[in-house]
């Protein structure tokens, strides 16, 4: 019989929903009481999104098409990780948002999505299988398609 281990402390991220382990130690945001890198988010998730964008982060200076990979994933997790009570950061990055994917049609709501299809923990799950710029336009295709949809609703 193995013995029992108990399960590793988790918190959901605030903007995007992600269930992930909370993180401890010396990452972004991780001291008690620190706030995550990236308003909106847990340290958690913020941790997450540099990790899986670091590589091509680093190749964006030469190559034009991490850039943009780059670019259109910081647009993404902004429009997913909505800051409460700042609505204009909130529009301003669904707007760069849709920029960065070629004006992609539809009209955002005002208010985020009760919930998202795709978050950058999808992403990372599935860097094994499929290349991180598909992955991410998807991811990006998917949260300006949720803000959309709430936008269609009212």
């Amino acid at each position: 019989m193995r013995p029992l281990v108990p399960p590793e402390p988790t918190d959901v991220c605030p903007g995007c929903g992600s269930v992930l382990v909370t993180m401890t130690g010396d990452g972004a945001g991780s001291e008690a009481g620190e706030a995550p890198a990236h308003p909106g988010a847990s340290a958690s998730c913020t941790r997450l999104f540099e990790t899986t964008l670091r590589g091509l982060r680093e190749e964006s200076a030469a190559d034009a098409g991490a850039a943009a990979t780059v670019a259109l994933a910081d647009a993404a997790y902004d429009a997913q990780h909505p800051v409460p009570g700042d609505a204009a950061r909130a529009a301003d990055a669904v707007a760069r948002l849709a920029g960065a994917l070629g004006g992609e049609r539809g009209t955002p709501g005002t208010a985020a999505p009760p919930v998202w299809r795709t978050t950058i923990a999808d992403v990372a799950a599935d860097l094994d299988v499929i290349d991180l710029p598909v992955l991410v336009d998807a991811w990006a295709r998917a949260v300006h398609q949720d803000w959309c949809s709430v936008g269609s609703r009212r």
